[in-house]
């Protein structure tokens, strides 16, 4: 049995160290505030790619270039080409009868898209009941070019349903029954982009925040030759890493909170699912990102150095993380690999959880893999870490 004596010099051993950690946190927190440049970093910076990102990383074809070639010059073509100029996705960059002239227009990148009616197109409808059309896409980019084709597919086949609701009810054919569809979407009703891309760019800046600064900030300490100093005196290891990860990590939750309320006020962003949850679920994705953000840090002498190791892995986690692409469309190869990927598992929570209003049960397998992946990777830094110094 531990004597009265034992129990309070373990306490008073305990109460110490939680002292220096926070004098550290103090520390760091002084001198984040005293960099000038610090400040803008953390909090303008990421308010400005919020909103330039959320209008460019977009998926959406507004503005397509169509070349009309009517060679027809009949009433269904003028009434086919109306419903493209109705399109609010679609401008008529040029009309014309030669389809070599919007070749050569093509050819150019001056249009995206040629819909060619030929010769007799009207006559031939009446006469065999089916006609065809010609329509040619800029393919380069293969991304556009489908959405291209998905958008004329759409409002072809709505003339088309038009014209034989037309041609039945001429014929007094009866046989024809109409089809009735009645759809909901949901999440997302009005199908606005920006909705589906604020969270993940939310979780593309404060990765850029927990990684990249976590990181600096200790190869600064190497640079500077501080550290050495500060391993000669009684502070523990542990009580050094805890105190200079736990500022950034306070810092990536209240820009969080910061680009959310952005996010509410700009873009009126729903919050279906409980904010708590998701910010719970955000501490242990930062301990992640900031495991990964340490242990680059110990394999780098300079930050030159960290910003080109975490730029690499930056861009893999960014790219393969779904936030433009479903992860699901990837190779097989590729969504098993991507199993160790942080921000996937982040990417996929945000939006269950604000979109979908999704809770905890909904996420508990990408909160316990999470979890381990913190444990992992925050103890092969702290080995690295003392392996080195």
């Amino acid at each position: 049995m531990y004597s009265a004596g034992t129990r309070n010099s373990e306490l008073e051993t305990k109460n110490q160290s939680m002292r220096t950690i926070l004098f550290l946190i103090q520390k760091e927190f002084i001198q984040i505030f005293r960099n000038k440049m610090m400040l803008p970093v953390i909090f303008i910076m990421p308010m400005v790619q919020l909103i330039i990102l959320l209008h460019a990383a977009t998926l959406e074809m507004k503005q397509i270039e169509l070349f009309v070639v009517d060679k027809d010059l009949s009433s269904t073509s003028r009434r086919l080409i109306e419903n493209f100029k109705r399109s609010p996705f679609y401008i008529l960059k040029d009309y014309s009868t030669s389809i070599e002239e919007a070749e050569q227009e093509l050819r150019r990148g001056n249009v995206d898209i040629i819909l060619h009616i030929p010769s007799g197109f009207e006559r031939v409808m009446v006469r065999e009941s089916s006609a065809k059309i010609q329509i040619l896409i800029d393919a380069i980019n293969g991304t556009a070019a489908g959405l291209i084709n998905g958008y004329t597919q759409a409002i072809i086949a709505g003339f088309n349903q038009k014209i034989i609701s037309e041609w039945v009810g001429t014929t007094g054919t009866n046989h024809f029954q109409n089809i009735e569809l009645t759809y909901s979407l949901w999440y997302n009703p009005r199908l606005n982009y920006k909705i589906f891309m604020l969270p993940a760019l939310m979780v593309m800046l404060i990765t850029i925040i927990g990684m990249f600064l976590s990181a600096l900030n200790l190869v600064r300490e190497k640079e500077l030759g501080t550290l050495e100093q500060i391993n000669v005196t009684p502070i523990r290891k542990y009580q050094f890493i805890v105190g200079k990860l736990v500022p950034f990590w306070i810092i990536a939750l209240f820009e969080l909170a910061f680009l959310m309320v952005i996010g509410k006020l700009f873009f009126n962003l729903p919050v279906l699912g409980s904010v708590g949850l998701l910010f719970g679920f955000a501490s242990v994705y930062l301990l992640v990102v900031m495991g990964v953000g340490l242990f680059i840090s110990t394999i780098s002498q300079t930050q030159q150095q960290v910003m080109f190791v975490s730029f690499f892995f930056m861009i893999l986690f960014i790219l393969m993380s779904g936030i433009f692409t479903p992860v699901e469309t990837m190779p097989d190869w590729a969504q098993k690999i991507n199993i160790i990927n942080p921000l996937a598992y982040f990417m996929r929570v945000i939006r269950m959880v604000i979109l979908k209003g999704s809770g905890f049960s909904d996420i508990l397998k990408e909160f316990i893999s999470l979890s381990v992946f913190a444990f992992i990777i925050l103890s092969l830094a702290v080995w690295r870490y003392r392996k080195t110094t």
